[in-house]
């Protein structure tokens, strides 16, 4: 019997020996092994509770029947075939010549919910969870059904608890989400983090004797939400309530399985986002590890209409891991702490006024933010992007209210001496003391800053510039001139005109031509007109106007030939407007179309981004002081977004030590002389 449950790792792989040797794609082996997985994982538990059950009840050969009723009502799942005959998968594979029937009955002698989870003679239109009817079917074909089986047989799990079963099961499914080829978005959890993120729930709950309410929405094969429970289990004295969910119908169903031999579990299938199974419960405690970069377009309209009230605004379809915080913190009890492991993105994406933003910012307002810590980069088995954990807690104590820790643990790990996928690096439990003491000293060190919350947010003011030429002089006011002719040169040569009004009865007897002609030729020239691009000349009763690109004003000349050359009186800068119209016949006018050209002033909206204060007055103040420093234009203000952005990199940013001068002169210096003797040798 081996002492260490890991030992049995190679045993399970070596299950893939046989899968590859069929011609089965490595990237489909976690659906041929989940279900086996799980079958030896019931059948130990099994096992393992009927021997205490059998003691507990005083089990004999004349109550049986009760005894059997009994471990039913247990609701740990049941198998005659193991219970009633003491028979397990290994005495099954014992006998090649059987086995098919003896398989079979064996499995059907699982509950009506095991057999529901395993897949075990599903129907086409149901969902078949972990497909073990399915997947006996292809190994079948394959003829390695039997050889199969029997090496799982050989994994006997009955001398382990819980926690160690979990803790084989993180193992295997981790290399399960390292070759399946699954999305960046949808990470597993490393153990090291789990570490951590516990240390962090424990640092800020109670030790009392009241039930502990853990939940996580997007609980998966349930790695980190069993991980948790059995790290808190070892750290608090409080019993344990947990709660999951996920739509992953296989990785829901192991952790359904698993749940099941542990008190007060509860994973349900389904959509976090949409389904509603927690509707009316809060938590203690929310760990989550939500997909990332993941778009939600197919479950868009029902997020739309969404009628809870947990999302007060929508992030970008493309990535919907700031929908989870939302679902997080609506469940979150108004004592509860929740830790989510999130992307860069989630810190910065989004200008103000944007989804992304208005949800920080909502977060920040309700001061649910006590901290946010970035992980190393490479933690993670198909990623090697930097990640970061949010500290969500509804109950700040007074000394941090509207205060917010950043930690900068992107230093904190040691090597992996192996890596494993993307993995190359954990952190160890020394650099998990170091963030928990900073987070609990909640104070300023090297990798560590308090910040009031205030200081994220931002101001950004929109404003409508007027434009001025290079003497500061601009058009106020609209100018409408009457045009005679309009040229234009540019490098397709010289575009005249000079018809401005046209109307049907000059020389058109049916109005559609007028306007088929209007469509097809007159709109597309005037749309072509480019007074900056092009030089643009109007000519207008003796006045002749046109725009210095150089000196970026209008001006007005007494010739052509002095537009031409530059030669005029400075309007100021300014748009030249020209537009056509399209006018339908009326009982007292003709159908006709119109040329118009005016003298507009050159407006441009822009924003200015200004730090913020949570002070009216003050903020108004800052505003203005800005502006009169900044910006030297006429301008009006238009409105004002606050925004909430956090930039990790601009805090810890530490510049590069500069080589000195001396030293980089004299490297050139000698990679010259070592030039010139190479250029001798190749002379030679």
């Amino acid at each position: 019997m081996p002492q260490n449950i890991l030992q049995y790792e190679s045993d399970i792989w070596s299950s893939a020996d046989s899968l590859r040797s069929a011609g089965l794609k490595q990237s489909d082996f976690p659906k041929y092994m989940m279900p086996f997985f799980a079958l030896r994982m019931v059948e130990s538990r099994l096992i393992r509770e009927h021997k205490r059950l059998s003691e507990e009840f005083g089990k004999t050969d004349h109550n049986t029947d009760e005894y059997i009723e009994y471990f039913k009502t247990i609701g740990l799942g049941y198998n005659d075939y193991v219970v009633r005959k003491d028979k397990k998968l290994s005495d099954i594979c014992a006998n090649d010549k059987t086995f098919e029937s003896d398989f079979k009955e064996y499995l059907n002698a699982f509950d009506t919910e095991t057999r529901h989870l395993l897949g075990v003679d599903k129907g086409n239109d149901e969902e078949k969870y972990l497909d073990i009817s399915g997947v006996c079917g292809i190994l079948r074909a394959k003829k390695i059904l039997f050889s199969v089986v029997k090496g799982w047989s050989k994994i006997d799990l009955e001398p382990f608890d819980n926690s160690e079963i979990t803790t084989l099961e993180e193992h295997i499914k981790r290399k399960w989400a390292d070759i399946s080829a699954e999305t960046a978005g949808e990470q597993y959890t490393p153990d090291d983090i789990i570490g951590l993120i516990s240390d962090i729930v424990a640092s800020k709950i109670k030790d009392n004797e009241q039930f502990l309410t853990i939940y996580d929405p997007t609980s998966g094969g349930g790695n980190l939400l069993f991980g948790i429970e059995d790290k808190l289990s070892a750290k608090t004295n409080r019993p344990i309530k947990t709660h999951g969910m996920d739509w992953n119908s296989s990785l829901y169903a192991l952790a359904k399985i698993e749940s099941r031999f542990r008190i007060d579990s509860q994973i349900e299938y389904g959509n976090t986002l949409t389904d509603t199974k927690f509707l009316d419960k809060t938590f203690d405690v929310i760990v989550a590890n939500p997909p990332y970069g993941v778009d939600w377009k197919d479950y868009r309209k029902s997020i739309e209409t969404d009628k809870t009230g947990r999302f007060v605004a929508l992030p970008a379809i493309s990535d919907g891991q700031l929908l989870f915080d939302q679902h997080i913190v609506y469940h979150l009890d108004n004592d509860g702490i929740a830790v989510v492991v999130n992307n860069g993105s989630s810190l910065f994406s989004g200008d103000a006024g944007s989804g992304e933003s208005t949800i920080r910012k909502y977060f920040f307002d309700k001061d649910w933010v006590e901290a946010i810590i970035q992980m190393p980069t490479d933690e993670f088995f198909n990623t090697g992007i930097y990640t970061y954990l949010w500290v969500f807690n509804k109950n700040k104590p007074a000394e941090r209210k509207d205060k917010i820790i950043l930690i900068d643990g992107s230093s904190k790990y040691v090597p992996l001496k192996k890596s494993k996928g993307k993995k190359r690096r954990e952190m160890s439990e020394d650099n998990r003391a170091e963030i928990i003491d900073a987070l609990n000293r909640f104070e300023d060190n090297d990798f560590a800053r308090v910040f009031d919350k205030w200081h994220f947010y931002y101001n950004k003011q929109a404003i409508m510039l007027t434009n001025v030429d290079s003497e500061g002089k601009f058009i106020a006011e609209k100018i409408k001139l009457k045009p005679t002719k309009i040229t234009q040169t540019g490098d397709d040569g010289t575009v005249e005109l000079t018809t401005f009004e046209l109307s049907d009865s000059e020389g058109f007897t049916r109005s559609e031509t007028l306007t088929q002609r209007y469509e097809r030729i007159i709109a597309p020239a005037i749309n072509a007109f480019d007074y900056k691009e092009n030089q643009l000349i109007v000519a207008s009763g003796a006045k002749f106007y046109t725009y210095n690109s150089d000196e970026e004003t209008i001006l007005e000349c007494k010739s052509e030939n002095d537009a031409r050359n530059g030669v005029g009186e400075r309007l100021g800068c300014g748009k030249i407007q020209i537009k056509s119209s399209l006018k339908k016949s009326t009982k007292i006018s003709l159908f006709k179309y119109i040329v118009t050209v005016e003298l507009l002033t050159d407006l441009q909206k822009d924003y200015e981004i200004i730090s913020y204060s949570p002070n009216e007055e003050e903020n108004h103040t800052n505003i203005a002081n800005f502006m009169a420093k900044y910006v030297t234009r006429p301008f009006e203000y238009l409105d004002n977004t606050i925004g909430v952005e956090i930039n990790f990199n601009k805090i810890f940013y530490k510049p590069e030590k500069l080589e000195p001068i001396q030293d980089i002169l004299a490297e050139l210096k000698q990679l010259e002389n070592e030039l010139k003797t190479l250029e001798a040798d190749l002379s030679l």
